[in-house]
């Protein structure tokens, strides 16, 4: 793993209010700003490294061989895409503000990458690993209520983790997800029956004497956060939420839901990143269509 210094002196107050900016304007996660972080402290060591001794030096053939240079490290081409578009928004921003005469990165080629259309579990195999849960321990009742309420509500991993106990009985579920922008998810049956068994008979169990509200919490007592989650989810399932995020998806739109409301249940900002999903259920269609028509 490549170590990422820390950002030159030239540009470290620039670089810091930019970071502020992205927290208090934009709502961005702390993962998203550690992100923007790395890239950018990347780009501008780089930079210190070619002689650069100011902001308003750097010039569009210094990005290009930054670009470059990632691309002779290994870096795959979404890795470096999203780190050219972490430049991008920095420059913009500094010359929005007048901190730089011109912005350099304003004509440069996007770079693009192949698009990945995600994994989507079969229905059968997401029942089976529900199922597949049926003690009546308390690590058994939180696992299987945490993979029901993934794969029904399609929550994000970190959303999933900032669930209180207040949920219980609920038929919907309101969450906070990127940009701080609230929505409002419903939750099945099977769902809410698991996680009413987690808090009748689970929660109060490992609990024991630490007072918090958190819906989901570890053998300590403790909440469980989202790597923790991640962990229970590799253990039960052999993979990682996201995986149970897109069946949720694929699944709903397999069975006729709109997309639109698909939409709004992922709190995708952009239709177009739901849309990914319906080249997957073309082609769920497309096999039923030639297994079913007698002249397929």
């Amino acid at each position: 793993m490549v170590q990422i210094p820390d950002p030159p002196a030239w540009a470290l107050e620039s670089f810091e209010r930019y970071l502020v900016r992205l927290k208090v304007q934009r709502g961005l996660s702390p993962h998203s700003i550690a992100a923007y972080r790395r890239d950018i402290s990347q780009f501008l060591a780089f930079c210190d490294r070619g002689s650069i001794q100011s902001l308003a030096e750097i010039d569009r053939r210094f990005i290009r061989r930054f670009l470059a240079y990632l691309d002779t490290l290994g870096y795959s081409r979404g890795s470096i895409r999203r780190k050219s578009s972490s430049v991008k928004g920095f420059f913009a921003d500094l010359a929005f503000r007048g901190d730089i005469p011109s912005n350099p990165a304003q004509q440069l080629a996007r770079t693009k990458t192949p698009q990945r259309l995600p994994k989507a579990l079969p229905q059968r195999a997401v029942a089976e690993l529900i199922e597949a849960i049926d003690g009546d321990e308390p690590v058994e009742l939180r696992d299987r209520a945490i993979l029901e309420t993934l794969y029904a509500t399609g929550l994000r991993v970190s959303e999933l983790a900032s669930l209180t106990t207040s949920i219980g009985g609920a038929d919907t579920v309101t969450v906070r997800g990127k940009g701080n922008k609230d929505r409002v998810v419903p939750i099945g049956g099977p769902a809410v029956r698991s996680i009413e068994r987690w808090l009748a008979n689970g929660r109060p169990r490992m609990v024991g004497s630490v007072e918090n509200d958190a819906l989901w919490i570890g053998i300590r007592g403790r909440s469980l956060d989202p790597r923790g989650i991640r962990r229970i989810i590799q253990q039960r399932a052999g993979t990682f939420p996201h995986a149970l995020r897109h069946s949720f998806a694929t699944h709903l739109l397999e069975g006729g839901a709109d997309l639109r409301a698909v939409q709004e249940m992922l709190g995708h900002v952009e239709l177009a990143t739901t849309q990914l999903y319906t080249a997957i259920t073309r082609d769920h269609l497309k096999a039923t269509y030639e297994r079913s028509h007698p002249r397929a």
